[in-house]
């Protein structure tokens, strides 16, 4: 019987997502913004908010859906997979309090303290700012600011990296945060993995590392993404035997602990001289991580699904063992003033052999308009890092105008430089 699965948000991570599902069940699927990727590969769209859970039970119950998919983390704390959930549509996605593993990043720490989950950095909580700016003064050390709820991977600000201790200061001073997280800074290479959860178990993807800079160089503000690559086996070239391991072994803590939690857990470490600490937990996949991991997953998706739902074992996951380079396309100013409107024009065929996936992106009955966030990403995949990453960058001819590149992910350069820093740390 063939499956009916109702996908929810229109960002590029959907667009990943449809494409590994649109071959195998019947797709349809509901954003604020009309993705054009999307529309192409669904039976049928909606216009609706991805933090409106009435208005998508509505769709789900119009299009008899079986399952969902929730892309964004705004859905999940929004409840859509409760409400789901209740009219008898599987969610693969959290519920809202167990999103609260990303939506809210005091519970998230104080929960790895309290399930004495490994990799936990020191920290504090804030609801008072003039405490806080005490506590960096007082503080032996660099610290992360932190706040505690969503931010679209924008709001974080590193003492000693991006920011002074009094530029610091200032910004809490400045901005209108409830309640902030200050924790140690973390010194070393990050990485992710994205595993499925479903009934107390998981099946986890190989690493990937994303680029949240928004300049080459590892320069700028932080963005929500820039590019992002893997390599043919489970982990990095910076990575050592048992790294990887390691942060599996966190990932195990983590379902352990939340025995009801199923959809995707994103875990982002930061390796360091002692090993992979953690920098923060997502409770759904990475954009753009996974536009990494989805092309090389030789599992359907619709198993993984359909196991959960009907709580089966989860398949044994496989991979084509293939390298994969992201690279995003960005409104000009992006991320602090980004050219939001603007009317752009991609030529698909000039991709070549690379995947394109539109992002955040609206498509109007005259064109296609950028929004406030990046428009779309291509994906070289390769025997190599090196070849995925001539692939995307032969692909970038697709981009046009009015946008803007990091050309250097997954470059020679970059890599070797990733190596040498962890090469330091250890020494």
């Amino acid at each position: 019987m063939t499956e009916t699965v109702l996908l929810v948000g229109g960002g590029g991570r959907e667009h990943a997502i449809a494409r590994a599902l649109a071959d195998d069940c019947a797709l349809y699927a509901c954003a604020s913004n009309r993705n054009p990727g999307i529309r192409r590969l669904a039976d049928g769209f909606e216009t609706v908010s991805e933090t409106d859970p009435e208005g998508i039970v509505a769709f789900a119950t119009a299009v008899d859906a079986d399952l969902a998919v929730i892309g964004p983390e705004s859905a999940l704390e929004a409840g859509v997979a409760d409400a789901l959930d209740e009219a008898g549509v599987y969610a693969f996605g959290p519920r809202e309090a167990e999103a609260r593993l990303e939506t809210d990043k005091a519970y998230q720490r104080r929960f790895m303290t309290d399930a004495d989950v490994p990799g936990c950095p020191d920290f504090e909580v804030f609801d008072d700012m003039a405490a806080a700016c005490a506590y960096i003064d007082e503080y032996d050390g660099d610290l992360a600011v932190k706040p505690a709820g969503l931010t679209g991977g924008k709001g974080v600000k590193v003492i000693g990296d991006q920011v002074t201790a009094e530029e610091a200061k200032a910004y809490l001073q400045e901005a209108d945060y409830d309640r902030v997280v200050l924790e140690e800074r973390l010194v070393g290479e990050e990485f992710t993995i994205q595993a499925f959860v479903a009934d107390g178990e998981f099946r986890a993807t190989p690493a990937v590392q994303d680029h949240k800079r928004a300049y080459e160089g590892d320069e700028g503000p932080n963005t929500g993404g820039m590019g992002s690559y893997s390599d043919t086996g489970p982990s990095l070239p910076f990575m050592e035997p048992g790294d990887y391991e390691a942060a599996l072994g966190v990932l195990d803590a983590v379902v352990d602990a939340l025995p009801a939690y199923k959809g995707v857990l994103y875990g982002q470490f930061m390796l360091t001289a002692e090993g992979p600490k953690v920098v923060e937990f997502n409770a759904r996949f990475g954009d753009p991580e996974a536009m990494n991991t989805l092309p090389v997953l030789e599992t359907p998706f619709i198993d993984v699904l359909v196991a959960a739902r009907d709580g089966d074992p989860l398949p044994e996951l496989t991979f084509s063992g293939e390298a994969t380079v992201c690279k995003y396309a960005v409104p000009v100013g992006y991320p602090t003033d980004p050219d939001s409107g603007a009317r752009i024009a991609v030529d698909e065929e000039r991709a070549g052999d690379a995947l394109l996936y539109y992002a955040s992106v609206d498509e109007r009955e005259d064109g296609l308009y950028t929004t406030t966030s990046r428009s779309f990403a291509v994906v070289g995949r390769g025997d190599s890092i090196a070849a995925a990453e001539a692939q995307a960058e032969a692909a970038l001819s697709a981009a046009g105008d009015r946008v803007r590149i990091r050309h250097d992910i997954g470059t020679s350069d970059l890599l070797d430089r990733r190596i040498e820093h962890m090469n330091e740390l250890r020494a």
